[in-house]
């Protein structure tokens, strides 16, 4: 099965502009292939991650990568899938966002190899040396107001308003193909659907400067958007966005995510994300089918997925707090998994070396009233560190200190509260 037969079997072909040339191209040898990720915050979030894995399908079916950073787009704003204009961010913001984001890709892509070696690049390095004439005249000249007005991203947008910034942004990712086509051979631009206006504008430009014309070799290809079976917006929690950066989503949290994945998702997401063989992901369908209940299907997405952007380590450990929650053992956890594990719980200062457990549970917040701790305890509503304390007398002390950091309470069976020593 060859690279594109693959992806239309795993469901991530959307558009491709000549699907019979492209395939033939790909047959005769290594082609270069680029996707660009605008840096729009410190790091990349899940939501990048499917064009990164793509990319990296084709590296290891022996293509060369191109991660495209844009320095210079990311000053400007992609109109594309938005009903509003973006904030304008400092050149020095932006370029503290590049330096992160190409790290992270670094993390995911082998830029080692030999013959398929990952580039980076970043289009401000071009974009900077360009006059406003030389823009309007090298690549404004080649595309009519109505070609533009005519793209979705920009169609969707006329009714609402687009500043004159952001309709420019077609001319800027349509240089970057052309500079990519002419300087390091990419024949190949990747991207999610909302980018299809974006990707045949920079074929349009290749083929009015190439000297060969018509017969200029570029390709573009799209992915579906992902979307979810209950509507809600992929790589959205309670907590706001899953990051890729682990200071921003833990480990644990982010195997918690693919952990939690609707039965109805879960398939797709598997083939979206995972490099398993079809024969593998026909199992776990089967798996879900027979024995939803077991979540087999999630935790073997949630390991992939973790191992894939964190670490084989960081994948233990997340399995390591996900078991020792599930079972109550909270003594077998470190201060680090425990602050992993309890990120997002409320917390509480003891200033003291000891405390009556009734006094602390009000001080805390856990429960409201002296007369209610009371009766918490005596129902037996109170955990200290995964084991139930029933003693109105109980006095946290030094005893209760995991690691000598945390004291771990639990009210009633979710509700956690982290006392800080």
């Amino acid at each position: 099965m060859n690279i594109l037969e693959d992806l239309r079997a795993r469901g991530l072909v959307n558009q491709v502009t000549d699907e019979e040339g492209l395939e033939k191209h790909l047959s005769e040898g290594r082609v270069s292939l680029y996707c660009g990720f605008d840096p729009t915050g410190d790091s990349l979030h899940i939501g990048h991650l499917l064009p990164i894995i793509i990319l990296k399908r084709f590296q290891e079916a022996g293509h060369q990568p191109i991660a495209l950073v844009g320095g210079g787009t990311g000053m400007i704003g992609d109109p594309s899938g938005r009903n509003e204009e973006r904030q304008l961010n400092e050149e020095s913001v932006v370029e503290h966002y590049s330096n992160r984001i190409k790290s992270q890709l670094a993390k995911l892509l082998d830029f080692n190899d030999e013959k398929k070696g990952a580039v980076a690049v970043n289009n401000l390095d071009w974009l900077k040396e360009m006059s406003v004439i030389e823009l309007l005249r090298d690549v404004g000249k080649h595309f009519s107001v109505n070609y533009m007005l005519a793209k979705d991203s920009v169609e969707s947008r006329i009714e609402n308003g687009i500043s004159f910034t952001e309709f420019s942004y077609m001319l800027l990712q349509s240089l970057d193909f052309q500079k990519l086509n002419q300087e390091q051979n990419c024949t190949l631009q990747i991207g999610g659907s909302d980018q299809w206006g974006n990707i045949t504008a920079g074929l349009e430009l290749i083929r009015r400067t190439s000297e060969e014309g018509e017969e200029a070799k570029a390709f573009g290809l799209t992915f579906p958007l992902i979307t979810k079976a209950d509507g809600t917006k992929f790589g959205k929690t309670a907590g706001g966005a899953v990051w890729l950066d682990p200071e921003k989503t833990t480990p644990y949290e982010f195997y918690q995510f693919w952990l939690n994945v609707d039965d109805r998702d879960v398939i797709k997401f598997i083939k979206y994300f995972t490099f398993l063989s079809l024969d593998e992901v026909e199992e776990l369908e089967k798996e879900v089918q027979e024995r939803p209940e077991q979540r087999a299907a999630q935790r073997r997405l949630a390991e992939e997925m973790t191992k894939l952007v964190h670490s084989e380590e960081a994948l233990e450990q997340a399995i390591r707090i996900s078991n020792a929650l599930f079972k109550g053992d909270i003594k077998a956890l470190n201060k680090e998994e425990i602050e992993a594990g309890f990120k997002d719980v409320p917390s509480h200062t003891l200033e003291e070396n000891e405390k009556g457990l009734v006094d602390l549970l009000v001080e805390a917040g856990i429960s409201s009233s002296k007369r209610q701790a009371r009766e918490d305890i005596k129902n037996g509503a109170i955990y200290i560190n995964g084991e139930r304390e029933q003693d109105m007398q109980y006095v946290i002390d030094q005893k209760d200190k995991l690691d000598d950091a945390f004291t771990v309470i639990r009210r009633g069976k979710k509700k956690y509260f982290l006392i800080r020593h």
